[in-house]
């Protein structure tokens, strides 16, 4: 029930998003990005509050225009969440939302233009302590790197990010955080394991447009649990073709099952084979759609019969193993009482929402155990 994850992470610096710290000893952070026309304010606020619901950390939003700009900071006044502005190649734009609050700037200074404008833009985030995300793709690298490497490789992308490096470090200035997307997975932890080696900035994960749902889901996870497990990444998005919710969803079960963030419920469910005295399938979706409001860390074990259930349920904080005629419900690993098939959904609902209430009033459970490696 109290599980210390073995990984130590990279040491980077600390930067602030908002009211949200990134990198040195801070939780890894779950981002997301609005998929709404920003200069719908309505559409966007409603989205970035389902975002907030979801128990999500930061949230970036595309400002394509000076209107968009406008709308920026009618969108701000009304979400409490920290807000990223992403912007490409107009500075004036970046200057406008620095105006309106925005808690961080996504614009890469080497595509500003003149040394004047990128200047105008990185004075403005240090007068008002708002931090920069350089964010490299594959699928946007300059022509010069193109045609020296052919096609997109790890040292292309590398390279390209140490450009925009490059400038602030010119400009004396280190409140920025990094990215190198690409959506082929050995392209993305390779070029992350590069650029790992060379600054101690803050690195955000993700794979780029990764797919729908469960392919996104797949190579998100691969990519990015490869690279957690060694200690990378201070903040993640997951990115995919689907409602921006899921994004949350899916970083969170990353980060749960390596340890790293415990936010919400995490369930241990058999899949079900003949040997099951209830339906476990039909059991589990049903306590994740009631329970998804709750945001106590905890294990809940569901498993179907008696091969397994005992042992799993002993190790959790809830646990269900069935059984026949009745099915037996443990609490703090131990036998608490029997439930038949017909209450089994709302009771154990019942149980797991008390469990949770007792361990707010106690003070929530233990924060996960931050170790950072050498």
């Amino acid at each position: 029930m109290h599980f210390e994850s073995p990984i130590k992470r990279r040491q980077s610096r600390q930067i602030m998003v908002g009211n949200v710290p990134v990198g040195g000893d801070a939780p890894i952070s779950v981002q997301s990005m609005t998929n709404t026309e920003t200069t719908d304010v309505a559409a966007t606020v409603g989205q970035i509050q389902r975002l907030e619901e979801a128990g999500v950390d930061i949230v970036r939003v595309s400002v394509p225009s000076m209107d968009a700009a406008e709308a920026f900071g009618a969108i701000k006044k009304q979400v409490s969440v920290p807000l990223v502005a992403d912007i490409h190649f107009d500075y004036k734009i970046a200057l406008a939302v620095a105006e309106q609050g925005v808690d961080c700037l996504r614009i890469n200074p080497g595509n500003i233009g003149r040394e004047d404008r990128i200047r105008a833009v990185v004075d403005c985030a240090r007068d008002k302590n708002i931090p920069i995300r350089i964010g490299v793709n594959a699928g946007s690298l300059e022509k010069d790197l193109q045609k020296k490497y052919g096609e997109p490789t790890p040292e292309a992308l590398m390279e390209s990010a140490m450009r925009h490096v490059d400038i602030l470090d010119k400009l004396d200035f280190q409140n920025f955080k990094l990215s190198l997307k690409a959506s082929n997975v050995f392209m993305t932890v390779a070029a992350y394991r590069l650029i790992a080696a060379q600054i101690d900035n803050p690195l955000h994960l993700g794979v780029t447009e990764a797919g729908g749902l469960r392919s996104g889901t797949v190579k998100s996870a691969i990519a990015l649990g490869s690279l957690l497990m060694e200690g990378i990444g201070d903040t993640l998005r997951i990115s995919l073709a689907a409602d921006p919710v899921e994004e949350v969803k899916v970083g969170f079960d990353i980060l749960k099952s390596l340890g790293l963030r415990t936010k919400g419920i995490n369930f241990i469910a058999c899949p079900s084979c003949s040997r099951q005295n209830f339906d476990v399938i039909s059991t589990v979706n049903a306590l994740e759609s009631r329970l998804e409001d709750i945001k106590t860390p905890l294990d809940v074990a569901i498993i179907g019969c008696v091969v397994n259930g005992p042992g799993e349920a002993k190790e959790a904080h809830i646990g269900l193993t069935g059984g026949s005629p009745n099915n037996l419900i443990f609490r703090e690993g131990k036998p608490s009482h029997k439930v038949d098939n017909s209450d089994l959904i709302a009771e154990l609902e019942k149980v797991i929402r008390a469990k949770a209430e007792e361990v707010d009033a106690e003070g929530g459970e233990t924060p996960v155990k931050i170790t950072l490696g050498a």
